[in-house]
């Protein structure tokens, strides 16, 4: 009986911790994850989540900007919250020195004080499955260009059928199990988004780098926006008349808290995975691709980190830029390090080597997917030529801002245009206006200084790094000889001279573009150079990457042919989805062990007011010394900012709603645990964590710190659960009154 109670206890782990991982599509709950989710603690439906027909849980996830983050709403009036980094750029465009919302927060007190958020939001309407249309379009004849040539002319087919003549709608049409399958998603959108709060800084974004996807953690990442619709309920763009969107369904929001073991679900849109990468994926990402984007993003973060000390104009300017370069640096050092420490190529070779033998015992087999790795390893041994050269370009030379003008008056084909022997004007004018609109947002927060001295370091690592041959043209051409190799004598020149680095001059210009002036502008010879050798190295290994795409799509249908029964989940590819797992400490190495929640206590032990990450705002400090937590305190009086669970996210998740098996809202999930940065190729059960602050710490941060209780009072809190009977009394508590109990 032990014996068999032993097997059960082990099996029963296995299914639950093979359940964790996953970013599951919404529209296959029902038949795929339902029983899962409620083994695990979910006490609701699959329909309780996507609905088509009726609201559920969809209705309420929004995604911000097409897909650089996620949000939930959690009032009837179309409140909405997200993460602090999320509202960033939002919260630094509205800051000045005057107003500096990064620094001391912003509470809107009325509805008339909240601020354009710059921004828009999709809701999910629906998701249709179309592979059985476009599969019936394709046949094995095609060539792999062919084949996805045809894909993208019925997808576009299918997103304009989805669309018809509906307004505000827009149609996503996706690739799912490495061109397996297909989808339509279709969203309604919202283009006014309003700053309603943000807490300042130094709770928001509390650690700064230090801390960045490091647990324990004790950040209060979220910011709080309201959508608007017209006054007929509708999406519009922004105006005075606009009101509040009114949702058809929001989450109610729970102050129990969470325990270890607890189910939790996230919902959201996570960005990309790429959790088929191959073991020659894996190798030329540890070789080229990682430590080459980790070594231009420090050397841009250092000339940053100059600039924003010496001025605190700059600081303001140049915040969100900032973040997002170091985000990305820190993640990919952190990637580097779990995929050597997990073995993961060594990993993925083994399951190559099996997969492979099981195509090969079988001739039907090895005829259909015989072929899929030596397409990988000819495709990756090609692109390995080039991805250096690639890189570089992606953050080096585009890294520049100025010259993303210069790139964009190039690649629009404006340059191409005034060229011509006759230049068609209507068509001039046309490109010289979409350019500038989109130049247009660049100007006021930018630093020429700043970004001389970032062109220069760019341009000085491309020299130094690429070979000859595979480095912009400018740098051969006109810094090694013109200049005598001197990097900043030539960006100091071109930022003189240059149309591309003035607000004036470059409007100046686009009212009256001239080739002539193009041709002998250092900032635009960069600029065309750098997007030439980007085009010249695309076009040179295109033929790599037709064979690695042939390889990943025949893999993936092996494996899913060979292993039918398993639970499937495609890459993310910013469409919604949803994991679901269980709240869990974990162990970091060995002799380690870390907690599933922090504490309030651990804000005051980081405390340092001397250094700009750890700083605790005044007030903070007063409530948190005096443990005036009210009704925000966990059961044994403590105030929790953050917990972590199993849940399987990645970039794009960021300010996504956690919810209890009840479907009350527990928290916003907020970032990843340094341990498991590999899990976007490779998931990790035992170490892979989701970081989320406690929504009793941001209603908290709302309510005492902020005193904005009426954005409190806007939501709907759940009641709490009832508390069970005690049991039924024994001895003489059975007796009734008037009588006695014998006595031994």
């Amino acid at each position: 009986m032990k014996k068999f109670f032993l097997l059960a206890v082990l099996l029963g782990t296995t299914i639950l911790l093979r359940a964790q991982e996953g970013m599951w599509m919404l529209n296959t709950l029902k038949q795929v994850n339902e029983s899962d989710m409620k083994r695990l603690g979910f006490q609701l439906t699959a329909d309780d989540v996507y609905n088509v027909n009726a609201s559920s849980m969809k209705d309420a996830v929004a995604r911000l900007g097409g897909g650089f983050c996620s949000g939930e709403i959690v009032s009837a009036d179309g409140l909405m919250l997200t993460n602090h980094h999320c509202g960033y750029d939002a919260i630094q465009s509205l800051s000045s020195v005057e107003h500096d919302y990064l620094t001391d927060g912003f509470w809107a007190k009325t509805r008339a004080e909240e601020l354009p958020g710059g921004f828009y939001v999709s809701f999910l309407q629906r998701i249709d499955n179309v592979s059985e249309r476009v599969l019936a379009t394709l046949n094995d004849g095609m060539s792999e260009e062919e084949r996805q040539a045809k894909i993208a002319e019925i997808g576009a087919t299918l997103e304009q059928e989805a669309v018809g003549e509906l307004k505000h709608i827009s149609a996503d049409f996706k690739t799912m199990y490495e061109g397996n399958e297909f989808y339509i998603f279709v969203y309604k959108d919202y283009p006014d988004v309003r700053l309603v709060g943000a807490p300042p800084s130094a709770i928001g974004k509390f650690g700064g780098d230090t801390d960045n996807w490091m647990w324990p953690r004790h950040t209060g990442d979220f910011s709080m926006f309201r959508v608007y619709t017209g006054p007929d309920g509708e999406p519009a763009p922004p105006a005075a008349e606009n009101i509040p969107f009114k949702p058809k369904y929001w989450f109610p929001i729970s102050l129990e808290g969470v325990q270890e073991g607890d189910f939790s679900m996230v919902m959201g849109c996570p960005g990309s995975t790429d959790r088929f990468l191959s073991s020659q994926g894996v190798q030329l990402a540890l070789d080229v691709e990682q430590p080459s984007r980790v070594k231009i993003r420090r050397a841009k973060l250092d000339v940053y980190d100059k600039h924003m000390e010496a001025d605190n104009a700059v600081r303001i300017q140049y915040a969100s830029k900032y973040a997002q370069v170091s985000n990305y640096w820190k993640y990919f050092i952190g990637q580097q390090r779990g995929l050597k420490r997990l073995h993961v190529f060594d990993k993925k070779k083994k399951l190559e080597n099996d997969l492979s033998t099981w195509i090969d015992a079988d001739p039907a087999r090895k005829s259909k997917y015989g072929g899929y790795l030596s397409e990988l390893e000819a495709g990756y041994a090609e692109r390995a030529k080039y991805e250096k050269a690639n890189t570089y370009m992606q953050e080096a030379a585009f890294g520049c801002e100025a010259l993303i003008n210069g790139i964009r008056i190039h690649a629009n084909g404006l340059y191409n245009e005034l060229s011509a022997p006759k230049p068609d004007a209507a068509k001039v004018a046309a490109i010289a206006t979409r350019i500038q609109r989109r130049s247009g947002t660049m100007w006021g927060d930018y630093n020429a200084p700043t970004d001389q001295e970032v062109t220069a370091e760019m341009f000085r690592l491309m020299g130094k790094d690429l070979p000859a041959d595979m480095r912009p043209a400018v740098i051969n051409d006109v810094i090694l000889k013109k200049f005598k190799g001197n990097y900043d004598a030539w960006a100091a020149a071109l930022f003189k001279t240059s149309i591309l680095c003035d607000s004036a001059k470059f409007n100046k210009f686009m009212a009256a573009p001239s080739a002539k002036v193009l041709k002998k502008d250092l900032g635009f010879q960069a600029a065309q150079s750098a997007f030439d050798l980007f085009q010249q190295v695309g076009a040179a290994s295109a033929g790599a990457q037709l064979r690695i795409d042939r390889g990943y799509r025949l893999m993936v249908a092996a494996m899913r042919e060979r292993e039918p029964g398993k639970m499937w989940y495609p890459n993310a590819n910013s469409t919604i989805r949803m994991s679901y797992g269980q709240v869990a400490g974990y162990k970091p190495g060995d002799a380690m062990h870390y907690d599933h929640i922090t504490t309030a206590n651990g804000i005051l032990e980081k405390e340092d007011n001397t250094n700009d990450e750890f700083k605790v705002p005044a007030r903070e400090h007063e409530l948190l010394v005096k443990r005036d937590y009210g009704r925000y305190a966990d059961k044994s009086g403590e105030l929790v900012p953050c917990f972590i669970s199993r849940n399987d996210i990645t970039g794009g998740n960021s300010g996504s709603p956690v919810i209890n098996g009840k479907g009350q809202l527990i928290g916003i999930a907020f970032d990843g645990n340094w341990e498991a940065m590999s899990g976007d190729i490779a998931y990790e059960t035992e170490l892979q964590r989701m970081i989320s602050v406690d929504i009793r710490y941001v209603l908290w941060t709302i309510d005492k710190f902020a005193g904005a209780k009426h954005l409190v009072d806007e939501m709907t809190i759940a009641p709490p659960t009832p508390v069970a009977p005690p049991p039924a009394p024994v001895g003489d508590a059975l007796a009734p009154k008037g009588s006695s109990v014998p006595k031994k």
